[in-house]
């Protein structure tokens, strides 16, 4: 894949195999937990499942894994994980380094970029062609 600045270039999140086993864990114990509130037959459950339990528990696990994406639109970094969004101009990126911190951030994988950008802000993510992706940011960056 080739970067070029008139055309948006999404990247998708590298997804590390323990954690999509823990998200598909929560998305299964869920959905047990569904189950077994639907026999028993608790009295205010089912609706403690469905609007709590679900959207927590299936919805956000299928959405992060769904979302997470690294775009780059020729002026910026558009990065995007489920219900979060950070736009980072290509101006005001100052560094890249490889980390593994398990900090929270829009990464799936602990095989990371840390981007440091704006007045002493950073966030970390896990680009599935990382090579790829660093050299179309160093691209979007010169201005090309």
């Amino acid at each position: 894949m080739t970067y070029t600045a008139s055309m948006p270039t999404v990247f998708r999140s590298r997804v590390d195999w323990w954690l999509l086993l823990l998200l598909l864990a929560s998305i299964v114990a869920t959905l047990l937990a569904l189950i077994q509130v639907t026999v028993s037959r608790q009295p205010g459950g089912w609706w403690a499942v469905l609007l709590i339990a679900l959207p927590l528990g299936v919805g956000l696990p299928v959405w992060l894994l769904l979302s997470t994406t690294y775009t780059l639109t020729g002026q910026e970094l558009r990065i995007r994980s489920g219900p979060f969004r950070w736009r980072i101009p290509a101006a005001e990126i100052t560094a890249i380094t490889p980390t593994s911190n398990p900090l929270s951030s829009p990464a799936l994988s602990l095989d990371r970029l840390r981007i440091d950008y704006g007045q002493g802000r950073s966030v970390m993510i896990s680009p599935l062609d990382k090579p790829q992706f660093l050299e179309a940011l160093e691209a979007m960056r010169r201005g090309s």
